[in-house]
């Protein structure tokens, strides 16, 4: 009677500390950052997508920016050509260089956008139009999902990091701290206007 009293006791207190080591917790918080980023590769994938089709009607109307163009063209193919994988996702050197090839391509999709101001014809073509209303809900959506993207990398770290799960992570599941999507370095610089 007193053995089957005290495995009772011990199986309790340990379903007690199981229920609040935070295993599935950190699970589940690991899942979000997994899902946000597959969110933000959706996005950047859409962006991806269009810019064929963006550089495609500007060549018509602006043959002789060539240079730009190209610059567009090659800017999208090291963007694609950089990939990151959601297991890569602790790594800051991988995350920095998947982050400085999105952010030429934003540069040179700026520039791309200054030669469009050269051209008033292009600018009322309809297909123009369409395309870059296109690009900029894409850029609003990817700004989107770069902020949960951070926001689920913040809970994911936290977690890992707050007792008892720390416990649970150090024994049990060794996680990383997951990078977070930082601004380019140009993003920093004050953007200069000129008339």
């Amino acid at each position: 009677m007193h053995k089957w009293r005290s495995r009772i006791i011990i199986l309790i207190i340990t379903v007690l500390f199981l229920s609040g080591c935070g295993y599935n917790t950190i699970q589940r918080n690991e899942e979000a950052v997994f899902k946000a980023w597959g969110d933000l590769e959706s996005q950047l994938q859409r962006r991806a997508d269009l810019i064929p089709n963006l550089v495609a009607v500007v060549k018509g109307y602006a043959a002789h920016e060539k240079e730009t163009l190209e610059a567009v063209i090659e800017a999208r193919a090291r963007a694609t050509s950089v990939q990151l994988s959601a297991e890569s996702l602790s790594d800051p050197e991988a995350v920095a260089k998947f982050q400085a090839a999105q952010g030429a391509l934003s540069s040179t999709l700026a520039r791309l956008m200054v030669v469009v101001e050269r051209y008033p014809d292009l600018k009322a073509n309809q297909n123009f139009r369409d395309l870059q209303h296109q690009l900029e809900g894409t850029e609003n959506r990817i700004s989107v999902a770069r902020q949960r993207y951070n926001k689920a990398v913040e809970n994911f770290n936290f977690s890992i990091r707050k007792f008892p799960n720390s416990l649970t992570n150090s024994m049990i599941l060794h996680l990383e701290r997951k990078e977070y999507f930082k601004a380019d370095e140009s993003a920093k610089e004050v953007p200069k206007v000129e008339f």
